[in-house]
């Protein structure tokens, strides 16, 4: 198959939840398939890691993005709104990405065009005519949700608003807009489900996110003090109301019982509210290179996630590097997983903490649900597996 993928960011360093998932996935498929890209980057130093991924893509196209509001464009704007379409959606539209889109199908006759996100869906109408090609769209998450979610968070009003009404246009214009595709991609049975209740038309298939296990390895006990990590994206705002709430209303519980508890916030970017937690018990290390070193310092993942949408990457990773979970419902939606058997979810302050303890105190514990969490992620969702998902599923739209 010749296969085009069209998203929001170059996929390297797969570093962040979609750039891992579309760097994986991608690797996988080019093996036996010929891969092209068109991406857009953020600067000059994300288009510079081009050559890592024409190690194995025939063809790597990238624009940088330029930053704009509605003031710049205001006819653009309310030509966007008149339409019925989200005015955020302006943001992510590049006429030379399109021409570059155009050019390239002129002179490759795709079998498959995948886009990434939903957001990036008004990239379906640089590819009419279709001719042959058949086009699938991915749902790494379900937009209108995860910013309903925001809204009820947000401390701010203004945002708070702004959120709010994103996921109004959102959720009227997402889930039909993209009836147009041959397909659509959840990435969990929840995101499935959740637009099919919108628009019951959708053809959709689950390709859940996943990890290398071969790369991510159970990890041998941790020494020194009782630790936790949380890792993910620390601009993201579901990210910081997560660590803001366990900080505020649950490490303190703990502390209580483990005076000498530690707690590593690990990931890039980390917005200055997060920054301000540093203290003897609480670590921000920022980007780092390599995330397995600070899961050896901890004892246990944790991940009070209260918005959002997808599947928590975060979760798998831990999971295949053998450190037991404590999450919120919101935190494990998506995933096959069993309270109690392949990690413990909490969904108060105090549940939290309890459940926290009773792990850090009871290495038993720790160990059974470890190899329960380990085995799930190497025979459901190792990379391997869900590349065949998801060239299965283009042979499907093919066919």
């Amino acid at each position: 198959m010749r296969i085009l993928m069209i998203a929001d960011h170059l996929p390297y360093p797969p570093s962040s939840g979609a750039s891992i998932r579309n760097y994986n996935l991608a690797k996988r498929i080019s093996k036996e398939h010929d891969l092209w890209m068109a991406t857009l980057v953020d600067n000059e130093t994300e288009a510079s890691y081009t050559p890592d991924l024409l190690k194995f893509c025939k063809g790597v196209e990238t624009v940088e993005l330029k930053p704009s509001n509605a003031l710049d464009h205001p006819i653009e704007a309310i030509q966007f709104l008149v339409s019925g379409r989200p005015i955020e959606l302006r943001h992510f539209q590049s006429k030379e990405l399109i021409e570059k889109i155009r050019i390239l199908r002129s002179k490759i006759d795709f079998d498959i065009v995948d886009i990434e996100n939903s957001h990036m869906s008004l990239y379906w109408e640089a590819l009419q005519p279709l001719g042959k090609s058949k086009t699938v769209v991915t749902f790494h998450d379900v937009i209108f949700s995860k910013y309903d979610r925001i809204s009820k968070l947000e401390p701010k009003m203004s945002r708070k608003l702004r959120a709010l009404f994103y996921s109004i246009m959102m959720r009227r214009w997402e889930p039909y807009y993209t009836e147009r595709f041959s397909r659509c991609i959840a990435v969990s049975d929840s995101d499935r489900r959740l637009l099919l209740n919108s628009n019951p038309s959708l053809k959709i298939n689950v390709v859940p996110n996943g990890i290398d296990t071969k790369q991510y390895r159970p990890l041998p006990d941790s020494e020194g003090a009782p630790a936790l990590i949380f890792v993910g994206n620390m601009d993201y705002r579901p990210n910081i109301d997560a660590i803001l709430y366990f900080c505020r209303d649950i490490f303190p519980k703990i502390k209580v019982k483990i005076p000498e508890a530690i707690l590593w916030i690990t990931g890039i970017n980390p917005a200055r509210e997060i920054r301000e937690l540093t203290s003897d018990n609480i670590h921000v290390t920022g980007s780092v290179e390599d995330v397995r070193p600070y899961y050896q310092r901890s004892t246990i993942c944790i991940v009070p996630l209260r918005a959002g949408g997808g599947t928590r990457l975060k979760i798998l990773e831990a999971m295949a590097l053998g450190r037991p979970v404590v999450t919120t419902s919101i935190g494990c939606e998506g995933l096959d997983v069993v309270d109690g058997i392949h990690l413990l979810v909490a969904d108060t302050p105090e549940q939290f903490a309890e459940k926290t303890l009773l792990l850090l105190k009871d290495h038993n514990l720790r160990q059974r649900i470890g190899e329960a969490a380990r085995k799930l992620v190497v025979d459901h969702y190792d990379w391997d597996v869900l590349a065949r998902q998801l060239l299965q599923t283009y042979l499907e739209v093919i066919a």
